[in-house]
């Protein structure tokens, strides 16, 4: 039987780029996200290219239904998930005193509640299998006090880490990625043109996908991506917080 990867937030961006490489590395696909037509389309690229079992589950995470729909599948036994992919996300465009407040517990329920939940349903048949894997889509943003997008990705990570720590001797290894800025359709959907960066200051979605994976491979609680960002990782801690919190978001998914 194939190894089988569920991915969150799959129609595009880094969730796109995360089922192309799964799905090149043998692995069967279910395939999460709201927009259930471009699913079906990724999907058929990926039978047809691969030769991969590719099942769509059309789902808002945001809506308890869709949740609990993608939990029972991940609690599934008879059709195992070997590795989870908490990627799906986006971003209130508004600063916080400007923002609504219903948009802000949508993001939140997203970034941090949705990957909590998923996990919560994952871990249980990867424990009992004596293997799995977690890789949830943090953001160096998350160790920058830049707004509340940031402050759900500080919890990514200390969740993450969290359960690397518990569960890695028990055969389950869960990641954090940390991108920094990746050209998707992120700051498209927020209405927000990201010029304020430049050219050079783009990761490469592709790269940070495969970095990803391949600490996830080796059983690594964190990875930043790409080396640019590693390079910058360190220094963050030294710069005072009013500068830091200009520094906008980090680099995020569709």
């Amino acid at each position: 039987m194939q190894p089988r990867a569920l991915v969150t937030g799959a129609s595009s961006g880094l969730g796109a780029e995360f089922a192309l490489q799964l799905a090149a590395d043998g692995l069967s696909l279910v395939l999460v996200a709201r927009d259930a037509e471009r699913l079906e389309e990724l999907a058929a690229e990926l039978r047809a290219a691969r030769g991969v079992e590719v099942e769509v589950l059309a789902a808002d995470l945001t809506e308890a239904e869709g949740l609990q729909r993608v939990a029972d599948r991940l609690a599934d036994a008879a059709r195992p998930i070997d590795i989870l992919v908490n990627n799906a996300g986006f971003a209130v465009a508004e600063p916080f005193h400007a923002s609504a407040v219903d948009d802000e517990r949508r993001m939140h329920e997203l970034l941090s509640w949705v990957p909590l939940r998923l996990a919560h349903a994952a871990l249980p048949g990867m424990r009992a299998r004596g293997r799995g894997g977690i890789l949830n889509v943090a953001s160096l943003a998350g160790r920058l006090p830049s707004g509340t997008y940031a402050a759900a990705k500080a919890h990514v990570i200390t969740l993450s880490r969290a359960l690397h720590a518990r569960y890695r001797g028990e055969g389950v290894t869960v990641t954090a990625l940390l991108p920094g800025f990746v050209p998707t359709e992120f700051h498209e959907r927020m209405g927000v043109a990201p010029t304020s960066v430049p050219r050079q200051g783009w990761a490469d979605a592709s790269t940070v996908v495969r970095e990803g994976l391949r600490a996830l491979r080796r059983r690594r609680g964190l990875v930043v991506s790409d080396w640019r960002y590693r390079i910058a990782a360190p220094l963050i801690p030294l710069v005072p917080d009013r500068i830091a919190a200009g520094f906008g978001l980090g680099g995020r998914t569709s």
